[in-house]
């Protein structure tokens, strides 16, 4: 068996609120249609920031490998990403007459993993990748459309709390949720 190092990194997986409902009320070639438009939408909007890992149904699951990750940049991208998407949204809606009735959570975390093949897929592994999908499923991001940055990435970032906005609220054991 061969050791493989971890390296630290910013994960971030957006996750569309309502699409559970939306493939059960929606046409499957519709849905599918939308669904591969906004998923597109989101890659290209990440401006090349992040590289994928794997994409499931409606989340993506980016990383960005960086040993300090700028608060500042990375919000950018995220933002960069949230704008898209909605816009996106609208010009499906406007397009197929159809009002689509998605929300987006973007969960950002930070910590080491390692990566490895299967065959033609890279997977990441570790604790951290676990944690990062536990935030997403968490009790607390129920607004629309919101930013989780996790108690990890703030840290690393070295983000000072007076520059998380007005429109957050801090949790203390999982970091901060910016509403946008």
């Amino acid at each position: 068996m061969k050791n493989t190092t971890s390296r630290e990194a910013i994960i971030v997986l957006p996750d569309c609120s309502g699409f559970t409902e939306f493939v059960y009320k929606t046409k499957m070639y519709t849905g599918q249609y939308i669904v591969r438009e906004l998923l597109t939408e989101l890659i290209q909007s990440s401006n090349s920031s992040f590289c994928i890992s794997e994409i499931e149904n409606h989340p993506i699951l980016f990383f960005k490998y960086d040993k300090r990750p700028s608060y500042k940049k990375t919000m950018e991208s995220l933002l960069d990403m949230l704008k898209a998407f909605e816009s996106k949204i609208s010009i499906l809606s406007a397009s197929l007459n159809i009002k689509i009735e998605f929300s987006l959570k973007l969960m950002v975390h930070y910590g080491a993993f390692t990566k490895y093949q299967l065959k033609n897929y890279s997977k990441l592994y570790g604790s951290t990748i676990v944690e990062a999908h536990k935030l997403l499923k968490n009790k607390y991001a129920e607004h629309p459309c919101c930013i989780l940055l996790s108690n990890s990435f703030l840290k690393s970032s070295q983000t000072p709390m007076s520059e998380i906005t007005a429109n957050s609220k801090v949790f203390p054991e999982i970091g901060a949720i910016l509403y946008i």
